[in-house]
């Protein structure tokens, strides 16, 4: 998923995403036009490859070319303050079933996934609870702004949707996962089960989508 295009269909349809800028290959941006931290992110990779916390202008272009190793379209965006979780949405168009909301609880630095020598043992500075430990009203609020988030983007079958829920309330996109893991230690099976649906259950849901489209 292009990032950079993920936001702005989201956007237009009325759902918030953090402040954000792309550049493209040779472009190198006034680093003082930001307010720190930011995120630098290859546009179209995924697995936290490439991507940098920056804290000050001084690191934005070493942060630059580390996540030009991975894409010659750099998204430089907000850091959004608040609890990271996600939602996975299973089906097509208005027919659509949600897992459990999760919640990444970080001990220090940020979030990275499929980095880890040894992933089926945890990440070694965040633990993912499921259920998410918020309020129902916050839980219901995350479920429909991921069902819209996939709507919009015109997703189907499965997807996970990764989104910031702050202290007021509101729901930010942080992106989407179209190819969700599906092992033993991955966030989408366990949200599923959650809620009810065994990985089993899951891949039949999606065979049977796939055939019927």
């Amino acid at each position: 998923m292009d990032k950079s295009l993920t936001y702005a269909i989201v956007r237009n349809a009325g759902i918030a995403t953090p402040d954000f800028l792309t550049i493209n290959t040779g472009d190198m941006p006034d680093a003082g036009q930001f307010v720190y931290p930011v995120f630098v992110k290859p546009a179209r990779s995924g697995s936290s490859f490439g991507v940098s916390k920056v804290s000050n202008l001084d690191e934005l272009p070493e942060a630059i070319e580390r996540a030009r190793q991975y894409d010659t379209k750099i998204l430089i965006e907000q850091m959004i303050s608040g609890s990271e979780v996600g939602c996975a949405v299973l089906g097509t168009g208005n027919d659509l079933f949600v897992g459990e909301v999760d919640q990444i609880q970080l001990s220090h630095g940020f979030f990275r996934i499929h980095q880890e020598k040894n992933p089926e043992n945890g990440s070694e500075n965040s633990t993912i609870k499921v259920p998410a430990d918020i309020s129902d009203q916050d839980k219901k609020r995350v479920q429909e702004t991921a069902k819209l988030i996939y709507r919009a983007l015109g997703c189907s079958g499965l997807a996970r949707v990764d989104m910031f829920l702050q202290e007021d309330g509101q729901v930010v996109l942080n992106e989407v996962n179209t190819m969700p893991g599906c092992t033993s230690y991955s966030r989408y099976p366990r949200m599923m089960a959650a809620a009810g649906l065994t990985l089993a259950d899951v891949i039949e849901r999606v065979v049977a989508l796939a055939m019927e489209g």
